[in-house]
């Protein structure tokens, strides 16, 4: 069974819509894959739509949604003030569902893509963070070390200070330290095996 038809069969409760869903993707030229464990439609590579089931509802998102025309007032924003392009569609029933309709919004969007329309993410410089002791030592102590972690993104500096610093014994903060050592040594994050899924 292929991930998008394991991915459905999971989520039996909507089922019947998401295949309805599908069944419009799949009549564009977007390519079906999986990303984050979800159905995701690309197009040179670029993330276009993705397809998820929920608890209470069932939809698509748009991951540049924010410069479609929406005409019919159907996104919305899941995290105002905090998410800048994406924007989702969502149904709590499959007689929610218009084709034609999700077929026009997904078109508009493919169109959006193929022309370089997009809203690329504010990346802040400076995150705030505070280092443990511990760790602030470590780094004072090996040159290698502190240039390995000068070259991480700040959101990668941040989740190995938190990591370290969210420990409540000093031996738990060492041991968290060596383990994490090789990582930042080989510049990846964190948690950048799970975000790869």
């Amino acid at each position: 069974m292929d991930k998008v038809a394991a991915y459905l069969e999971k989520h039996s409760t909507w089922k019947t819509g998401l295949e309805k869903i599908r069944t419009v993707l799949l009549q564009t030229e977007l390519e079906e894959t999986i990303k984050w464990g979800a159905p995701t439609y690309t197009i040179n590579n670029k993330n276009i739509v993705g397809l998820g089931a929920f608890k209470n509802h069932f939809g698509i998102w748009f991951f540049q949604g924010a410069l479609l025309k929406d005409t019919k007032n159907v996104l919305l924003n899941a995290q105002e003030g905090k998410t800048k392009a994406l924007r989702q569609w969502r149904f709590e029933s499959n007689e929610d569902i218009n084709e034609a309709l999700i077929l026009t919004y997904v078109q508009e969007a493919i169109e959006n893509q193929l022309k370089g329309l997009e809203i690329k993410p504010e990346r802040s410089k400076k995150i705030a963070f505070d280092v443990d002791p511990i760790f602030k030592e470590a780094l004072k102590k090996s040159e290698e070390l502190t240039q390995a972690f000068d070259k991480l993104t700040p959101g990668k500096q941040k989740e190995y200070a938190n990591h370290i610093l969210e420990a409540k014994r000093e031996a738990t903060k060492v041991s968290r330290l060596e383990k994490i050592t090789p990582m930042i040594l080989q510049g990846v994050g964190l948690h950048d095996k799970y975000k790869n899924c």
